[in-house]
């Protein structure tokens, strides 16, 4: 078991305060939009061992069947399956899908077909794996994720005072299955047809109006206007009309599946994924946009958000089990009263998120982990047992 530090990643849309204050870092005026306590090579984690700081990804390399052991190294090509983040959104991310692996092997080989170079910000596919992702609220979390019925999101557009909204439920209205609401998403984002920023700003302004007057639908009038006022005439903000909205709640955990758009709007949280870095966006945003291939990617039938229920081991640990073979997430709430199992075999990067614990392995030392520490626990390690009076939280391969 080593101490890790996480690849820290400067978007516009991050916190200049939450990620500093949980890793009890000094802020530097910069947002902060997510830290990286993963292996991928495009911002793998540093590992510090005998005063020498080495990536993460790399020391899995060099072994890795200690590190990540037999059965993993040999189902995920001897990579670390998952890649674990922490995010925090002081405004709202982009309207995005993540690729299926299928979708990310062709796309990943297409683009090396035609010689895009791979850190260049037009590539779509910086690796070819799948990113279903689940994210463990640590605040007051909000998102839109999936489509709604589209009968439903048609009546919220019944009444609202706008040319753009009486467009769209006629769409919708005309054809209200899954193929009406990629026919209403499409006419939204697609250069031929999109409404211009008039016709945004005159749809915000009717929520404005419908809101103050008493909304049928509070949130999604207030939606409307924020999304606007962060992107003022991007037709993405007319998008969450159709989209299912989402709060959780600390401690609170939902699951996003590969096809599935969605946009994070505020609030702190951890991140668990499959070890992937493939975004594909369709507004919302200052970075590159392709929506076709977003349009391919996506999945238009309309389901409610996937909340993730624990399962409580050991008395102090919540385990959310994701339904992808690439990670697991574990919550250890440990107090005084003694020494705790911490479950999982596999290779496992450990974040103490309150408080201190300390950590040992079957064969190794104890390590005193504090707030906003972490560290890389390799398969090698056996049984790790915790104590103290903090909280860790722990990815994990099932």
């Amino acid at each position: 078991m080593r101490r890790i530090t996480p690849a820290t990643q400067h978007y516009v849309w991050g916190s200049t305060t939450a990620i500093p204050d949980l890793l009890c870092s000094v802020p530097d005026g910069r947002p902060v939009a997510e830290a990286w306590f993963g292996a991928h090579p495009s911002a793998p984690a540093v590992v510090h061992d005998d005063e020498l700081d080495v990536p993460l990804d790399r020391v899995i390399a060099d072994d890795p069947t200690a590190t990540l052991g037999e059965d993993v190294a040999t189902r995920f090509g001897g990579e670390l399956p998952y890649l674990l983040k922490v995010i925090a959104a002081d405004s709202p991310l982009s309207l995005q899908v993540h690729p299926s692996r299928e979708r990310a092997r062709r796309g990943y080989a297409a683009e090396d077909a035609a010689g895009v170079p791979l850190r260049v910000d037009h590539r779509n596919y910086r690796d070819r794996n799948h990113k279903p992702e689940l994210v463990y609220a640590l605040t007051r979390f909000d998102a839109m994720v999936g489509f709604r019925a589209p009968r439903r999101a048609a009546e919220l557009l019944h009444g609202l005072d706008a040319p753009l909204a009486a467009d769209l439920r006629g769409l919708l209205m005309a054809d209200p299955t899954s193929a009406g609401v990629r026919a209403a998403f499409e006419w939204l984002l697609s250069p031929e047809t999109r409404p211009g920023q008039g016709d945004v700003q005159k749809l915000a302004d009717a929520c404005a109006q419908r809101l103050a007057d008493g909304s049928p639908s509070p949130r999604t009038d207030r939606t409307v206007m924020r999304l606007a006022a962060a992107y003022p005439g991007d037709a993405g903000a007319v998008t969450s009309v159709l989209l299912n909205p989402v709060t959780l709640q600390p401690g609170d955990a939902l699951f996003v599946p590969a096809g599935a758009v969605h946009a994070y709007l505020h609030g702190v949280g951890v991140e668990i994924m499959a070890n992937s870095d493939n975004v594909l966006r369709a507004g919302l945003t200052g970075k590159h946009i392709d929506l076709p291939e977003l349009f391919a990617n996506l999945d238009v039938v309309a389901a409610p958000p996937i909340r993730i229920a624990p399962e409580r081991v050991f008395t102090s640990t919540e385990i959310f089990y994701a339904p992808v073979d690439d990670f697991e997430l574990s919550v250890t709430r440990l107090t005084d009263e003694g020494a705790t199992r911490i479950p999982g075999r596999g290779p496992r990067v450990l974040l103490c998120l309150e408080g201190e614990v300390e950590v040992r392995a079957q064969d190794g030392e104890p390590m005193v982990l504090t707030r906003g520490q972490a560290a890389f626990a390799p398969a090698s390690d056996g049984v790790l047992t915790a104590w103290g009076d903090g909280v860790l939280i722990q990815a994990d391969v099932p």
